[in-house]
């Protein structure tokens, strides 16, 4: 599918991976609206990013708020044919240590953001995607691109939360690009390894300077626009369908 003239939401999209996929998107003469929880943020990210770039309070794990979103989306633009799910939180937390077991609270809703929210946004944007014409001569009507992570495969001690649910987005990929199939519509993810982030810049080197050193080439973190890049290249490659696709460096992350 080409960019060109296509609309476009990204969730997470006013900081971090989801930014650089709405610049990416942007310059490919795409039309993008931001849906995140940080208004602030978002508005300030659409104002910077041009006229065709706007901004929506959202909450992806809620239904309302996502379906009112998308209705807007619509309403604006026409249609829905790319969705890029961004937006997540992480947590740091053993299953049982010397503070107790892991707060079910806290598990839950890193759940809910990262695997439920995930979920949310990709069946009612494939509701919206489904009712398009085709765009290609394959029948295309959309795609949909979600973020896992390497610690779906390789997550370190206090991570069980959040590897679960980047875990879970993981194993929903290949039925749902099933699911989908008959409507048009692609799905894959990207994992991601260690990237330049804000949330990655704000950690102590401490903290940075191991996982860099466990990345095998190039020994450094993620550019941001390397996300971006890769997400385009999912969306313009019609065949590229029902794959995960770790973007990390070759890092394996050990257990600390």
């Amino acid at each position: 599918m080409d960019l060109q003239d296509k609309v476009a939401v990204v969730t997470g999209g006013a900081s971090g991976l989801g930014r650089a996929t709405t610049e990416a998107f942007l310059a490919k003469g795409a039309k993008v609206v931001i849906f995140d929880l940080n208004e602030e943020a978002g508005n300030g990210a659409a104002a910077e990013l041009g006229d065709n770039c706007r901004f929506e309070k959202v909450n992806v794990a809620d239904e309302a708020s996502v379906q009112a979103a998308i209705a807007n989306v619509l309403a604006g633009f026409g249609a829905l044919h790319v969705a890029v799910n961004c937006a997540g939180i992480g947590s740091a937390m053993k299953t049982y240590g010397s503070k107790g077991p892991h707060s079910l609270e806290i598990f839950q809703k890193v759940i809910s953001v990262n695997l439920v929210g995930t979920f949310n946004v990709t069946r009612l944007a494939a509701e919206a995607m489904a009712k398009n014409d085709p765009v290609t001569e394959d029948g295309e009507r959309g795609v949909i691109i979600n973020t896992a992570s390497v610690a779906a495969f390789d997550g370190q001690v206090g991570q069980v939360a959040y590897s679960a649910s980047k875990g879970g987005v993981v194993g929903m990929t290949l039925p749902i690009a099933r699911d989908l199939s008959s409507y048009g519509i692609r799905v894959n993810v990207i994992a991601p390894g260690i990237f330049n982030t804000p949330l990655m810049n704000a950690a102590p080197d401490a903290v940075k300077l191991p996982l860099v050193e466990m990345t095998q080439f190039p020994k450094r973190l993620g550019h941001p626009p390397e996300y971006g890049q890769l997400a385009c290249q999912m969306v313009e490659n019609g065949f590229f369908n029902g794959e995960v696709v770790r973007l990390d460096g070759s890092i394996r992350m050990a257990p600390r």
